[in-house]
Formats: C-alpha cells, structure tokens, sequence
C-alpha cells in the first residue's frame, strides 16, 4: 500500500497535527474519530490505527466523517426501571442519523436502589467516575446520558459535568400505574402504605402478595414523585433535556419520540459545541431548587443538586434554600405529598405546566441545550389547558416548599425534613428519645414487643450517614415500632443521618450534619434526653447542655469508620457530608465560584 492510497483524511489530519494534539491534549481542532488519539509517537498511525479497527464493525469512511455522538448505555438485567432501554436507544441513534450523526452506545456502570448492596448511593459516585472517565477516553463531539432509576440520572450528571463536552440526558421513564382490588397502586409510595398495613396486621399475607404483584406494572422508575421522578424534573428545570422529556411514561410512544428528538438535538449541540457549562450555570441551578420546592420532590434531591453544582464549582446555601421555599409553594399534586402519579402530570401538560406557573420565580434567561433559554421554552410550549394535577400558585397544595431546613445543637450543620409529606401534629414537638444505635440495632429491637416507646417519643437512629453506614441508605424512614403499627399509630417523629426514599412519608428529620459515625451531637444522644422540633423555628434542638455532652464525648468517643483496601477505604476516606452532596472530595471542582442561591 502506498501513502496516496491511504484515507486522504489520515494524511491531512497527520500533516496538520499541532503539538498539543500530539500529545493527546483535546482541543476545538479535534473532532470525530480524531478526538482523543491513543499516542504512539505518531498521530497520523493512531487515527489509521483507529479507523482500522472501526472498519471491522462494517463503518465506511463516510460514516466515520461525522460527529460522534455517544450513547450511555445503562441498561441492566437487574435495573428494571431501565427495561425499555434497547427500545431507547434505537430511537436516539435514530435521530442521531436522521441529523447526520454517527451514534455510538457505549455501557456504563447501572444502579438500581434495590438491587445494589449496601445501597446504590454507596456507588453512586463510582458511576459518575465512570461516566466521566469514559467520556473523556473515548471520541465523542457530545453525550447523550440515558437514566432513570434514583441515583443514575445525578451521577451521569455529575460525571458530564467534569468532563464537560455537549450533554444531554433522556430520562428512561415512570412505570404505569397497577390495579389493587379496585384501587390504583403504584410504587412506591403505596409500598410502603401496604407494608405499613401488613405490620399493623391490617392486611394478612394473602393480600400482601397479591399487592405485590400489581404495584410495579410495567418497567419503568417509580410513579410517584420519588427520587427518581424528582431528578427527571430537576434534569429538565437545569434545561438538561429536551422540552418535556421529564414526565412521558416508560412504555409509551412519547417517550420513545423524545429519545429520537433527543439524539437529533445532540448533534447539533455538537454542531455548536454547546458545553454543559454553557447550560448548567448559577441561575440553572436556581431554578433547579425552585422546582424541587414547587414538586415536593425527594429530599435526595437536595444532596444530589448540591453534588451536581459542587462539581460546577457552586456550594449550596441551605438556610437559603430554606429561604426560597418560604415563598415557593408545592403545586404538584402527586404522591406522596398530594394523591396523583407522574402519568397523570404528563397528561397535564407536564413541566411546562408547572413552569409556567413559576414563571415569576424563575431566570428565564437561563440556557437550555436546545440553545434556547427555558423562557422561550416555556412560551413555545403554548398555553395551558384546565387540569387537577399541577395547582396556581394561589391555590397551593402546600404554601411553602415541601423541604424545610433545620438547624440547631442536634444538627449544627443543618439537616431536613419533607414537612409537605409530614403529619402537621408532629410538626411543633418535644419527646424521649428512644436510640438505636445503628441499623442492625433498629432491626434487633424495633418490633420488639417490651420495647419502651409511646406515640409522643421521638425515635432516633445513629449511623447511617455517610461513612457511619457507610453509603447513607434510606434507612431513616424507619417503621413505625410494630407494638404501636398495631395500636392504629401512623406517624411518629423519627430523627437519623440517613436519607429516606422520595416515595416515603411521614414526620421525618434526615440529613443530620455533622453525622454521629463522624461525631455529631447525634452519636451521643441517649435514651431518654429530651428533643424539640420546630418546623415553624426550623430548629431541631437536643435538651442537653454543652457541658454533658462534652463529658459524654470525652467518655465514649467516637471512632470513624475505616477500611484496608479497595472501593470502601477510597470512599471512606474521600466522601463529604451531606451538605456537600457526599461527593468524594476530589471529584469537586477545583475552583469553587461561590455559593447559590442568592437571594
């Protein structure tokens, strides 16, 4: 073979090769199959080298001179919130095509919260690395990240947001709603309503396993606004997605046609070279929070946004945050604040419903990744129709934000509570502590029939944070003591530093800070002490005076988790706390920009 008969694009992208490109440094030259060379001392072999190995999968030189677009991949036999994945990604490579893009699907690590031990949040950081890694090592003009379940949308987020090339996400989808006895169901709020019901001997086990069988009724993330209906709304607010690419179904044939305008909008992001920090600005996370309040979504939300700002370089204000969800009300009238399901916010005009709504409230200059700002998405998305799903703003279903931000000497660096999912009885109390000192204590004792407790106690579970699990699980809706599930008791005050499910609701204080595995206040509570909530005063407040609790630091103290090797020691040793989003310290950016929001 000689040189003239080699890809005339080798020799020219050889001839013109500048110093940094040679050194496998990316920059606007490179593009394609050019971006991100292996080095072998000779650039023009490493392209030839590439386009060798492609041409083995049947690619053509005309295919191979397009933008690359590539695919996240997240489909897993033991994801079934990403069942329809295959059917997803047909789409996008679909109007990837239809737009003169190569499409290449790529697999990524994929998190489902009930089939990753110790929980997904554990990993959800070891995917963002992923994601962010295998962004950076392979060629790609831009990315088009396919999530759904909890903690996959924030972590291919967060590992976007690192590597910084044109992004885009598709949500997977909710799953349809099943049918009880006559009764519409759906996971996972009503789970949990069932199961309660099942401890309290309201259902026997016949029609526990029958329920079994109808609340998941199809693949798809949660039906209710849980974690991961929450993150498909906060993804579509950050102007992450295309204009109502938050609320179709799972199964349904809007989802599919978002897919497709999803891979047709990639690759003119690439055209563009529209980088996610073009789009995930200040105000884009501003308005992120708004809609957070304003959906009484998750409280994940809020460690998940503060990890996805903290590699942008923006530290979240809590007392803020707090500040903002006095004037924004909760409009969305979904489980397990109000009573619908996401399919029924589709049908009510979705996002752009609730958008227009919050019009007021929002920067309608902030960017999208269709290069238009969310105001004139909002206006391209026409007028509103008459719908019971997403309220006025004068007619609220909650008049503040469904999050509340505590502060106190239990929590000196904050912690939160659902108060649009809480029992307003439970909201202005002071109880006993009952302790549990981690969650195989709470499984030992809880049901326990001479267990010491009362409906007016305030139950509190140590060790479930960060490190002191490790992983922060969603242990902190902690069940109701079997002996008052019985007694008819619904909601009790329970206190953790832990997380909770979005699907989960009652009277529910998580997030403490610092955690008690890292000795907060928390570790040494101890039966008995006395603990006030206000969620008027935001105060969470233990009845104990500095000088006890010093003296019981001093007698007990605390030893911090460690461990010898592998994943467990790297996230031990790295993961912050809550109100920094448990993030691992040096995934954070390098420059941090200030703080958010600013009111």
């Amino acid at each position: 073979m000689t040189r003239q008969t080699l890809d005339s694009s080798i020799v020219a992208y050889a001839s013109t090769m500048n110093e940094s490109e040679k050194s496998n440094d990316p920059t606007p030259a490179a593009t394609g199959m050019k971006k991100g060379l292996t080095s072998y001392g000779d650039a023009g072999f490493s392209l030839f080298l590439r386009k060798a190995f492609i041409k083995g999968a049947g690619f053509t030189d005309s295919a191979l001179d397009r933008p690359v677009i590539g695919i996240a991949n997240t489909g897993s036999a033991y994801n079934p919130c990403h069942g329809n994945m295959p059917q997803l990604i047909e789409a996008v490579k679909r109007g990837i095509m239809l737009a003169g893009g190569l499409p290449m699907d790529f697999p990524t690590i994929s998190l489902h919260e009930s089939f990753a031990a110790p929980t997904s949040m554990y990993l959800r950081n070891l995917m963002s690395i992923d994601t962010e890694e295998m962004i950076r090592a392979q060629p790609m003009d831009a990315v088009v990240l396919i999530g759904g379940c909890d903690k996959t949308v924030p972590a291919q987020l967060m590992g976007a947001a690192s590597a910084n090339i044109p992004s885009i996400v598709l949500i997977t989808g909710s799953m349809l709603t099943g049918s009880h006895r006559s009764e519409r169901v759906g996971a996972c709020t009503d789970c949990r309503r069932y199961w309660g019901k099942y401890r309290a001997d309201e259902v026997d086990a016949d029609e526990i396993a029958e329920v079994n069988n109808q609340l998941v009724a199809s693949v798809g993330t949660c039906s209710v606004m849980g974690t991961a209906s929450t993150m498909a709304c906060i993804a579509e607010a950050l102007g992450m997605t295309v204009p109502g690419g938050a609320s179709p179904p799972a199964v349904t044939a809007d989802r599919i046609r978002v897919a497709e305008e999803t891979g047709t909008l990639a690759v003119k992001m690439a055209h563009e070279r529209l980088t996610i920090d073009k789009v995930l600005t200040a105000k884009a996370f501003e308005n992120a929070m708004r809609v957070l309040l304003a959906i009484g979504g998750s409280t994940n939300g809020i460690v998940h946004l503060t990890a996805i700002a903290g590699r942008m370089g923006f530290d979240i204000d809590l007392k803020a945050l707090d500040r903002m969800g006095r004037d924004t009300p909760v409009l969305l009238d979904l489980k397990p604040s109000g009573q619908h399901y996401m399919e029924d916010f589709h049908h009510a005009g979705g996002m752009a419903t609730l958008l227009r709504e919050l019009k007021p409230l929002l920067h309608l200059d902030a960017m999208t990744v269709s290069s238009r700002t969310l105001g004139e998405e909002i206006e391209a998305a026409g007028p509103g129709f008459k719908q019971d799903v997403i309220r006025p703003r004068d007619n609220p279903i909650y008049p503040q934000g469904g999050i509340a931000v505590l502060q106190g000497n239990l929590a000196p660096g904050g912690a939160i509570i659902k108060q649009s999912a809480a029992d307003p009885k439970l909201m202005e109390h002071e109880g006993r502590a009952v302790v549990f000192e981690n969650a195989a204590d709470l499984a030992t004792r809880i049901d326990r029939d001479d267990l010491d407790v009362t409906a007016d106690d305030i139950i509190v579970l140590k060790n479930i944070g960060p490190k002191g699990a490790p992983g922060m699980p969603e242990a902190g809706y902690i069940p109701i003591p079997k002996k008052l599930a019985r007694a008819g008791v619904k909601d009790i005050v329970r206190i953790s530093d832990g997380r909770m499910s979005g699907t989960a609701f009652g009277t529910i204080v998580l997030h403490v800070v610092p955690e008690s595995a890292m000795g907060g206040p928390l570790a040494y509570v101890q039966n008995g002490d006395r603990i006030r909530l206000s969620v008027a005063n935001r105060e969470i407040a233990l009845l104990v005076g500095d000088e006890e609790l010093a003296r019981r630091a001093t007698e007990k103290p605390v030893v911090i988790p460690t461990a010898d090797r592998g994943y467990r020691k790297l996230f031990l040793q790295t993961v912050t706390q809550a109100d920094q989003g448990v993030d691992f310290d040096f995934l954070r950016a390098a420059e941090m920009l200030g703080a958010i929001p600013k009111l």
